[in-house]
């Protein structure tokens, strides 16, 4: 697998293996360091968003054949800009893991506020080139890939909802409601258990990513006309939204994801 990603994105394959390599660092340095943040180890956090972001870069790689071969430019300038602004956040959480504080919602010194607010226009631009693919995909959907192909899209405009999300949790100053952020929490996500947590809702609809393309994969090993097989991917795309939906909701509430 590696090797096809090399092969389809070496930038994005590249950065994908140093981010899984960074996380498997910091799995090795965290149980000799009994520092806390907000209750856990303070190399948690860092371990969580270099494994995601390796996830991400490591799709967009697989997916970047998909993007047409007559916006050349566009692939470059998108997979270069999720690089960076990637890299970027990973300073920051990593330093700021270091530093013995947080990273996101601290605004106790200029430093801490630049570092957040650095984060923030990092993460917004990676948004937008996130949608900029899927602007610049391939317009046809040759039969045979039908599911696939739509699975990417679909997958890709979920990630936009996912993202878009986080504003969310950047408008209610914490991702826990109705109390503070460090509460008790599920082992390793440290979801809240014992009030809402709007981490989930940015998580299910982030990962829409990998599960709606594999599904649509898988749909077109089956014997299903292509007009079916969209269908389907339709059918679970809105089904992926309801439970974005259905957890955002829930997070609003105060209730945790166990309430369910």
């Amino acid at each position: 697998m590696i090797t096809t990603l090399l092969a389809r994105d070496r930038l994005l394959a590249v950065s994908a293996l140093a981010f899984a390599a960074l996380f498997v660092g910091l799995a090795a340095v965290a149980p000799f360091d009994d520092t806390l943040i907000t209750g856990v180890n303070r190399w948690i956090k860092p371990m969580k968003f270099a494994i995601s972001i390796a996830i991400f870069l490591a799709t967009i790689a697989w997916f970047t054949p998909e993007i047409s071969p007559a916006r050349p430019r566009a692939r470059r300038l998108i997979t270069r800009t999720m690089v960076v602004t990637m890299a970027i956040e990973i300073v920051c959480i990593v330093g700021q893991a270091a530093r013995g504080t947080t990273s996101h919602f601290n605004e106790r010194t200029a430093l801490d506020g630049a570092i957040f607010s650095l984060m923030g226009i990092a993460i917004t631009i990676n948004t937008v080139a996130v949608a900029a693919m899927l602007w610049a995909l391939r317009r046809d959907t040759p039969p045979a890939r039908a599911g696939y192909l739509w699975g990417v899209r679909l997958g890709l405009a979920l990630f936009v909802v996912g993202s878009l999300l986080g504003f969310v949790i950047v408008a209610n100053r914490g991702h826990s409601v109705p109390g503070p952020d460090g509460g008790v929490g599920l082992p390793f996500v440290n979801w809240a258990i014992d009030q809402g947590d709007l981490r989930v809702a940015h998580f299910v609809g982030l990962h829409a990513l990998q599960a709606l393309p594999l599904l649509g994969a898988a749909l077109d090993r089956s014997a299903a006309a292509p007009a079916t097989r969209t269908g389907v991917l339709a059918a679970a795309a809105a089904l992926w939204l309801t439970v974005v939906g259905v957890t955002l909701a829930l997070a609003l509430s105060g209730r945790p994801l166990l309430a369910l």
